[in-house]
């Protein structure tokens, strides 16, 4: 093994596996398959059944990490499919609530955009046999950000009260706060990409 590969194996995928059938990888193609569902409750205002879908998705997320870990199934193409599900369901669920005349269209390009520059430094990596960057807590807390702002959004558009409507904009501040977050961590992650790259020069 060469040192570029062990470098890359230590710090980016240390429990990784070389293994593809795994139960974890199977929850997380599931939950890749609920998100056009969630999407198109959504954009139809049938929020109570997108709220329940999304839901068990959201336990289906954490549950699949404990099974990785305690039955040590971590894989590297589940490393590559969490996030993967993780920015689906940001925006399909995005591009559900503009339909749906929930949210201004900028903020789906905005969110578009990030994520197909960040598909592009994930290929460039996997051709330096590079596997997932590691989760920089920026990226984490927009990821959060963003999907307590969708959830909140779903939950408004349930009922037409004063109450709703200030969730309503509280949960669009939460949304383009989100949206900062996801960019910043962007950046984070191009930084470090480029600096692999530049390394590996």
């Amino acid at each position: 093994m060469s040192e570029h590969e062990h470098n890359s194996e230590t710090q980016y995928s240390p429990e990784a596996r070389d293994m593809v059938f795994t139960i974890p990888n199977l929850i997380s193609v599931l939950r890749i398959i609920s998100i056009p569902i969630i999407a198109m409750l959504v954009s139809r205002h049938e929020m109570i059944t997108a709220l329940i879908v999304l839901a068990i998705s959201a336990v289906s997320d954490s549950l699949d990490g404990i099974i990785a870990r305690t039955f040590n199934q971590v894989s590297k193409v589940g490393q590559i499919l969490d996030p993967i599900a993780d920015r689906l369901l940001i925006f399909c669920s995005i591009l559900a609530l503009g339909v749906a005349g929930i949210i201004p269209w900028w903020m789906l390009i905005v969110v578009g955009a990030r994520d197909v520059l960040m598909a592009v430094l994930i290929l460039v990596l996997a051709q330096h046999d590079y596997g997932p960057l590691p989760v920089h807590f920026v990226g984490k807390t927009g990821t959060a950000m963003l999907m307590m702002s969708i959830v909140a959004l779903i939950f408004s558009d349930i009922w037409n009260t004063q109450a709703a409507d200030l969730l309503h904009l509280a949960a669009l501040a939460a949304g383009i706060w989100g949206v900062a977050l996801y960019w910043l961590a962007g950046v984070i992650y191009y930084r470090q990409g480029l600096e692999l790259l530049r390394q590996e020069r």
